[in-house]
């Protein structure tokens, strides 16, 4: 039987209580089940350094959805939770620490600082899981995963040992990104491109043999000129053919060094020449080892000049870069200094300016293990939405370079690679196999590798290192490969294309179906929120003051994949405004249901013998068709579509539409009808809250409750599904005439300014048998939306006063005699004392356009402001006289 809501909807008294009910009934964990069809989420793993932000609450919103969905939906959905250890960022986070009591992480040596990160990570590092459930997040939190546990750590030993046997890893010197602070090679994931103020620095490199002839070259880094290499034209550039093979002359380092030929230079962008610094530039890089280049390195591991700087050794990056415009200036080799903004690359974690090097680092060759993540997204095995996301995947597989896999940190998964400390012989090996003796020499000596491996390389593997790879488990076999990723687009190369290539390499197949890309989350202005510039907005907050399911709410409508969206506080104010009605309509409904027989929600209960009117048939088919929609929508990941489907009909066609017309058949203790209102007001109330459960969990959940008993929780629920019985069209097209008549009443009411307390005669004229019948048999709630005394269906007009107002829709016309609207002689006095009023104004404005003082000293916006006065009143004066006019008729 039906229970009572609280009068008032309080999100914070529920949501805790309902999440930890979830919990005990154990509503989110999935097993292996063979008489259902899996439906697996892998989360993209949040670090443990952080907390959850915007990004965060949409991109779990989002997962949280299609895994209720589909676990409504009868599929054994698992949402599979995990965190990422975080290399980077958890090492500061450490290093920090330690200095705050004092404590040098060199001193403490790597083992005492592993303990003390272990330690960090017990005390902090489950701070965003947390938060995650604050959220509603359904994930199975008995399958929770780590990075750095045993078992992902066990599979990150496995490929790395895999791929090096295979040739695809391999140790070698190559361009890497470079963090000056942190000292270590860093992802291009944590390299963020902002635009910043600069300079092109134009100067002369004299041609050797020619004396008084030189190229002009223009840079961004006067410093690295210290370790350049050659100069480089386009083969085609005819302006520089008879300089091709020829020599010039470094600046201050006085080293001659040779012009080449390279389709890379772009002949249109600046004076066509440019300088080739192989050790620190990425594409300087590949231009060298093309022509056989020497790679001179130039800067220490903090940016300093190192010794191959000559006089410059010692010097901080940008101290150099000044002293060497200033030398080049004395020499008269300095053209021209031009203001410049370009992309500068800073590391994520410490905002330092990133330094493209050559290191000695271990690397995966990457040019044949893309090859099947290409051709997967070509042939459509997987999708990506939306689908102009394929170009952006594309341009990064099609200019794929070998990955740097090593991290000068401790903080991680070391590198099962082994030295020998007399001949130097590498053996990589398992931790639990890992060399006494050197197989070459017999060295009993053998160092391990101090590097860890990019975070990134253990994340690649977690859509099956998650359900138990290496070994072969049941987990395994039965939720992979994995259905959906959802992922903001920001990380597209990084992650989703690694975990693509990965899940071939080692799977044999596919990791998952379709990748569903959301955009970023900005502010009201549409600003990217950051630290910065003060503009983020902590989920946390929202969730205290409006409830999860508002924020959630909020995140999904008028969200389309792969678009940014902008975060307006007054949106989670309209979700708060919708879950109260939600709320308030339901409250409604289940007192009601209380003074009811008993009434079971089953649809196949429904007997249009039982008093069921067009109404009841009217909504009845209106939800049927919102069902088939909305899961049609979800199937194709449409999820903001979808939410502002089940929003318009809740708050329109139900709340103010079919409650107000039930209202009349409640209240009449004689309705024969009144049961399958109820049923009816039941029936659609619980499919709403149905398809509304994946967008807003707790308050679905507490109304489903309290109005039935036939399931135990709105989560393992079956999803509504759509029924060719409740497909009323006849009905369906009766009453939204009946509600084009109400819209055409009300408006006529609303230019006379007539309240809705004053009843009036309704006059329904058609000569259209069909349509007078449609009126005749929905008198009783027409009259009620229509503010209607009487209702009185005809065929024709004999009789209606010429006074009459009305309007108009397909097949009838309504008529509402003026007279019971309005008391004329009210109306007139009325009118009377506006038309005085009008004529005061009138003669205030009039007189001030027709003063020539006023005319030649007032500003023009006010002057103008004068003149739209006029024109406003004037029409305002032929109105009211108008009126005054047939009213004295």
């Amino acid at each position: 039987m039906s229970k009572e809501l609280e009068k008032t909807y309080n999100p914070g008294e529920i949501e805790e209580r309902l999440y930890q009910k979830w919990i005990n009934k154990k509503y989110f964990h999935a097993e292996v089940n063979k008489k259902k069809k899996p439906f697996t989420i892998v989360i993209p793993p949040p670090n443990i350094t952080g907390k959850l932000h915007m990004g965060h609450a949409l991109d779990e919103t989002m997962q949280d959805i299609l895994i209720r969905f589909k676990r409504m939906q009868g599929y054994e959905a698992l949402w599979l939770p995990g965190t990422d250890h975080a290399s980077i960022s958890t090492e500061v986070k450490v290093i920090n620490q330690l200095k705050s009591e004092g404590i040098d992480k060199e001193e403490l040596g790597r083992e005492g600082f592993l303990k003390r990160t272990w330690e960090w990570k017990e005390e902090y590092g489950g701070t965003i899981v947390e938060q995650l459930k604050k959220l509603g997040s359904s994930c199975d939190w008995d399958r929770e995963r780590f990075t750095l546990d045993e078992g992902c750590s066990k599979a990150v030993e496995e490929v790395f040992i895999k791929l090096y046997e295979k040739g695809l890893i391999y140790k070698g010197s190559r361009i890497i990104n470079w963090c000056p602070v942190c000292k270590t090679s860093i992802s291009d994931a944590e390299v963020e491109h902002e635009e910043q103020g600069g300079h092109f620095w134009h100067i002369n490199y004299p041609i050797v043999g020619e004396e008084g002839k030189y190229v002009e070259i223009a840079t961004t880094r006067p410093e690295t000129l210290l370790g350049d290499t050659a100069v480089a034209v386009h083969p085609e550039d005819e302006r520089y053919k008879d300089l091709i093979g020829k020599k010039v002359l470094l600046p201050i380092v006085n080293r001659e060094i040779p012009v080449v030929a390279d389709s890379y230079v772009d002949k249109e962008f600046g004076t066509g020449v440019v300088k080739i610094t192989p050790a620190h530039d990425p594409n300087d890089f590949e231009v060298g080892r093309r022509h056989n280049l020497p790679e001179i390195n130039v800067l220490n591991d903090d940016a300093t000049i190192n010794a191959n700087g000559g006089k410059y050794e010692g010097l901080d990056r940008y101290e150099a870069r000044k002293k060497i415009v200033s030398e080049l200036e004395e020499l008269g080799l300095l053209v021209k200094v031009e203001e410049h903004v370009h992309n500068v690359g800073t590391h994520d974690r410490c905002s330092t300016t990133v330094e493209p090097m050559i290191k000695q680092q271990w690397f995966v060759k990457m040019d044949e293990l893309i090859k099947p993540a290409v051709e997967a997204v070509k042939s459509g095995e997987i999708k990506l939405i939306p689908e102009r996301m394929e170009k952006t995947y594309f341009n990064w597989t099609d200019n794929i370079r070998d990955w740097c896999i090593s991290r000068q940190l401790w903080w991680g998964h070391r590198i099962p690679a082994y030295y020998c400390d007399k001949c130097g012989e590498v053996v990589v090996a398992k931790e639990s196999e890992k060399p006494e003796t050197c197989p070459k020499c017999g060295h009993t000596s053998m160092t391990q590798d101090e590097d860890t491996l990019d975070t990134w390389f253990s994340s690649a593997l977690w859509p099956f290192s998650t359900l138990g790879w290496p070994e072969k488990t049941e987990e395994l076999e039965y939720f992979y490969p994995t259905n959906v990723l959802v992922t903001g687009y920001d990380i597209i190369f990084f992650w989703v294309i690694r975990m693509i290539f990965s899940g071939y390499e080692h799977m044999g197949q596919k990791p998952f179906d379709t990748v569903l890309f959301h955009g970023l989350v900005r502010d009201s202005q549409g600003r990217k929120m950051s630290k910065s510039l003060g503009n983020g907005i902590d989920p946390l907050e929202i969730i205290a003051k409006y409830g999860a399911d508002a924020l959630r709410f909020t995140l999904i409508t008028g969200n389309a994949p792969g678009n940014d969206m902008r975060f307006y506080m007054e949106r989670v104010e309209a979700s708060r405004n919708f879950a109260n009605k939600v709320w308030n309509a339901s409250r409604f409904i289940l007192m009601n249901l209380d003074k009811a027989d008993t009434i079971s929600f089953c649809p196949e209960k429904f007997d249009e013998t039982e008093g069921f009117t067009e109404a009841d048939k009217w909504i009845l088919s209106k939800a049927n068709s919102l069902v088939k929609e909305v899961t049609s929508n979800m199937e194709e990941y449409e999820l903001g579509i979808a939410a502002q489907k089940i929003y318009d009909f809740i708050w329109e066609e139900f709340c103010d539409w079919y409650i107000e017309m039930v209202k009349p058949r409640l209240y009449n203790e004689e309705d024969n009808t009144k049961n399958a209102a109820l049923w009816t007001l039941k029936h659609v109330l619980i499919d709403s809250l149905k398809l509304l459960h994946p967008y807003m969990p707790f308050i679905t959940e507490e109304i489903f409750c309290n109005l039935q008993d036939e399931e135990e929780s709105i989560m393992i629920s079956n999803w509504p599904i759509y029924r060719e019985r409740y497909n009323f069209t006849d009905d369906e097209q009766a009453v939204e005439m009946i509600k084009d008549a109400v819209k055409g009443i009300r408006n006529v009411r609303a230019e006379l300014n007539v309240p809705p307390s004053k009843k009036a005669t309704v006059i329904v004229v058609s000569e259209e048998e069909k349509i007078r019948s449609v009126f005749n048999s929905s008198c009783v709630f027409f009259a009620t939306l229509g503010y209607a005394s009487e209702v009185e269906v005809r065929a024709d007009k004999a009789g209606i006063g010429e006074d009459a107002v009305s309007a108009v829709i397909p097949g009838a016309t309504i008529y509402i005699p003026f007279a019971e609207l309005v008391d004329i002689s009210k109306e007139i006095e009325r009118l009377e004392k506006e038309q005085t009023r009008l004529e005061g104004e009138l003669k205030r404005v009039n007189g001030m356009l027709s003063n020539e003082r006023f005319i030649s000293k007032a500003p023009e916006a006010k002057i103008n402001e004068e003149r739209a006065k006029l024109e406003k009143y004037t029409n305002m004066m032929e109105q009211v006289t108008e009126r005054l006019k047939n009213l004295k008729k």
